[in-house]
């Protein structure tokens, strides 16, 4: 039995009531905050693409929910937004990301500091599965993405703007395709 700080012995914190009461607290309070039910089987962040809804945005089932999800770090050019007409490259992009994620696809979802945006979308880096393909640079590398940085959600801030530099660079994507890309 381990010794408290004036050598009398201590019991085990699962007997000492103030411990074992905080724990059965927040357990419920830790599995609301990763959004998911305890002992699901799955590994954190699992979940299923259940459509692709445009270039940084998708819907997956996270364990038994459908849910949107907004890729961080990246902004696609629009191409569903019923207040804006459908900007250069915006249907592109949206096409590479289906071709990237089709229904079906296994991912892992990786939180920053955020979990949701103001639009309730959860926040993400998106990994497929599984090749661990980094969906959210691949779109950034290939050219079909800007960077869009926005604290406290700047884990990959550097990687992703690196990457949309290379592929401006070289003109590739939206690049290419788009006058206006540098002014975004």
């Amino acid at each position: 039995m381990p010794e408290a700080a004036h050598g009398r012995p201590r019991p085990p914190a699962a007997s000492r009531p103030g411990v074992a009461a905080l724990a059965l607290l927040l357990l419920p309070l830790t599995a609301a905050c990763a959004g998911r039910a305890p002992s699901t089987g799955d590994p954190p962040g699992a979940a299923t693409v259940e459509r692709v809804v445009d270039g940084d945005t998708i819907v997956v089932d996270l364990g038994g929910r459908s849910e949107r999800v907004r890729l961080i770090g990246i902004d696609t050019p629009e191409s569903v937004d019923p207040r804006r007409s459908v900007e250069c490259f915006g249907r592109e992009a949206a096409a590479f990301t289906a071709s990237l994620l089709p229904a079906g696809t296994p991912v892992r979802l990786v939180r920053d500091v955020e979990a949701r945006d103001r639009y309730d979308r959860l926040l993400a880096y998106v990994y497929r599965q599984p090749d661990g393909l980094f969906v959210n640079a691949e779109l950034a590398r290939q050219g079909y993405a800007l960077p869009l940085t926005i604290p406290p959600n700047v884990a990959h801030g550097d990687e992703l703007r690196a990457l949309a530099a290379e592929a401006r660079d070289v003109g590739r994507g939206l690049w290419a395709a788009c006058p206006d890309a540098a002014a975004g």
